[in-house]
């Protein structure tokens, strides 16, 4: 009897607090409802969430914030030079005109979901990712250490009421919390797919690395990041889910992250790189260039004058954006080694009072770093126009959220790729400077490929001498 007279008590508070969203909206507009739920885990539940809709996320911070959402409540894409600017408008409009009248904690605050592509438009106009989609989903699942809450937004109008929002929201989280609360959900009977072919890029790669090289060595560029595109077809379809639950295990340094419209191919990946970071008016953004795998190679990778080199001008172009946006960057004299799964890589935090600094204002002013792109910036990004041949789409973009408190989160979108039933796309680079070798480019992009492919635990097929992509040890990279 306690038992239900709670049920019933709890969801007359829903209800009430339904009610006075509705008023403050004057019955149109956006209704944002939220409840806490039992410990749940959000990427074993992303396909169970909201079952039907058309979009999903995953942001996967772990043991920091794990977020699920999906559907769309309100979305913007668009290209353009002040794609950054608009996104910041949109995101700041949409999360200040939804009602929100509960208290929650900061887990459970609205956010609106970014993910921009590398390049502020497509080749060919109408084609490719737009230059940002910004989107306030309908249903947000969000976990930070035992604490969970579900979250529902839902524009008010016709048959849409606040009391059906809170019924719907209400019904949503019984079912949810019925769910078994660890990955069980994830546990798949057998073996994973495999690996049945895989797309040859050395060749063409090497080619492209040579000119890139000639543009370096000549002094148009001081440094340029190419990256390569490798087509992998598995021997059958694979849920990205069950990739992203793969990377947990192997990548807990990085951010997982899945952005999916519909039946389209997942972008997915786990990004070790921090484009910014903004915590109650606080800036942080990383600067990570330099890799080796781990093992001895690692700890010459401190010692490496070409990529300490390399290095120091991804932090110094990061330490000028802030100050031409008028911040007073800080940051360690020198750089040090993150693991992140099998790889190392040199690493400094630098960091900032956020003033009176949009957070999106700063992303633009800081993407593309030189850790993906080169220096100086509008040089490099012709030359990788001209060299790569095919569309970066998200590809070491920035992606993430912003909440209606302003704080925000970008990762860049390394170690990636896009999945679409069997044909998984995966795409990786390497910074050329003075001093760079074609070999040992080629050695680094091989390095990561394999490593990607070791770390989603996809067995190869194919036969020997097949075109496969160079295992970690076969490529070790010797500063």
């Amino acid at each position: 009897m306690q038992a239900s007279a709670s049920v019933t008590t709890g969801f007359h508070a829903l209800l009430a607090a339904a009610d006075t969203g509705a008023r403050l909206l004057e019955g149109d507009g956006v209704l944002s409802l939220a409840l806490p739920l039992p410990p749940r885990d959000p990427l074993a539940l992303l396909s169970q969430l909201g079952e039907g809709e058309r979009f999903r996320f995953l942001w996967d911070g772990a043991p920091g914030l794990c977020l699920a959402a999906s559907g769309r409540t309100n979305s913007l894409e668009l290209s353009g030079p002040r794609r950054f600017e608009q996104a910041q408008r949109f995101s700041a409009v949409c999360l200040s005109r939804l009602a929100a009248p509960q208290a929650a904690p900061p887990l459970a605050r609205p956010r609106v979901l970014l993910a921009f592509a590398f390049f502020d438009s497509p080749v060919q106009e109408g084609e490719g990712m737009p230059g940002v989609q910004a989107l306030l989903p309908r249903w947000q699942l969000s976990r930070q250490g035992r604490h969970c809450w579900l979250r529902l937004q839902r524009c008010l109008g016709g048959d849409v009421t606040a009391r059906s929002v809170a019924e719907e929201l209400w019904e949503e989280a019984r079912r949810l919390s019925a769910l078994p609360a660890d990955a069980s959900l994830l546990e798949q009977g057998g073996t994973g797919p495999a690996i049945r072919h895989r797309s040859a890029w050395q060749a063409g790669y090497r080619s492209v690395v040579e000119r890139g090289l000639e543009l370096v060595e000549g002094g148009s560029l001081r440094k340029l990041v190419l990256a390569v595109r490798q087509q992998v077809l598995l021997d059958r379809p694979l849920d990205p889910v069950g990739l992203l639950a793969q990377l947990r295990q192997r990548q807990p340094g990085s951010c997982r992250f899945l952005w999916q419209q519909g039946d389209g191919p997942a972008l997915l990946g786990a990004s070790p790189e921090r484009l910014l970071t903004v915590r109650q008016g606080q800036l942080r953004s990383d600067a990570l260039a330099g890799t080796a795998p781990v093992g001895p190679a690692a700890e010459q990778l401190i010692h490496s004058e070409k990529d300490r080199r390399e290095h120091e001008l991804v932090v110094d172009a990061i330490s000028a954006a802030l100050a031409g946006a008028g911040l007073t960057a800080r940051r360690p004299r020198h750089p040090r080694l993150a693991r992140h799964g099998q790889l190392v890589h040199l690493h400094t935090p630098i960091t900032a009072a956020l003033g009176d600094q949009q957070p999106l204002a700063l992303a633009g002013a800081l993407h593309p770093t030189p850790a993906v792109a080169g220096l100086p910036r509008r040089e490099a990004m012709a030359a990788l126009r001209s060299l790569e041949p095919f569309e970066r789409g998200c590809y070491a973009a920035p992606i993430g959220w912003i909440d209606s408190e302003g704080d925000t989160e970008l990762r860049v979108a390394i170690r990636s790729g896009t999945l679409q039933g069997q044909r998984l796309v995966l795409t990786a680079g390497a910074g050329l400077v003075q001093g760079s070798v074609t070999e040992r480019e080629l050695q680094e992009v091989a390095l990561k490929l394999g490593v990607l492919q070791q770390q989603l635990s996809l067995p190869d097929l194919e036969e020997p001498g097949g075109p496969a992509t160079a295992t970690p040890a076969a490529a070790a990279i010797r500063p």
